[in-house]
């Protein structure tokens, strides 16, 4: 099993930047990559962000240049760094690690979720 623990969203006014962390632990060397998703009123989940564990990372069209993501391997911690926020940046964020079964199967576990909300 692996636990994943989210902080960091909030109300941010357009422009603006939040740094979003989750921290993992458990049977975390299962795990080959970790990301983050987000889940707008009405709409599905999208993958916002994710990094391997050899580091490649890839990135939704509509984030690409705004935001990055990290990781601390020494923290078990994984970072969302979100710049130049607008307001269709508003969701629920998710934090994801998906841990590889065969060469096309995966098991994805997910954090609780946290709100970020961009304001105009």
């Amino acid at each position: 099993q692996v636990q994943l623990v989210e902080s960091g969203g909030g109300l941010v006014q357009a422009g603006g930047s939040l740094r979003l962390s989750c921290a993992a632990s458990g049977n975390i060397f299962s795990i080959n990559a970790m990301g983050w998703y987000r889940q707008a009123p009405g709409k599905q989940r999208e993958l916002v962000a994710r990094i391997t564990s050899g580091n490649t990372t890839t990135y939704a069209d509509s984030v690409k240049g705004r935001f990055t993501i990290s990781r601390d391997n020494a923290r078990n911690t994984v970072y969302l760094q979100m710049n130049s926020l607008k307001p269709e940046d508003t969701a629920v964020y998710y934090c994801n690690a998906r841990r590889a079964i065969t060469a096309v199967t995966s098991y994805n576990y997910w954090g609780q979720g946290t709100q970020v909300t961009v304001s105009s």
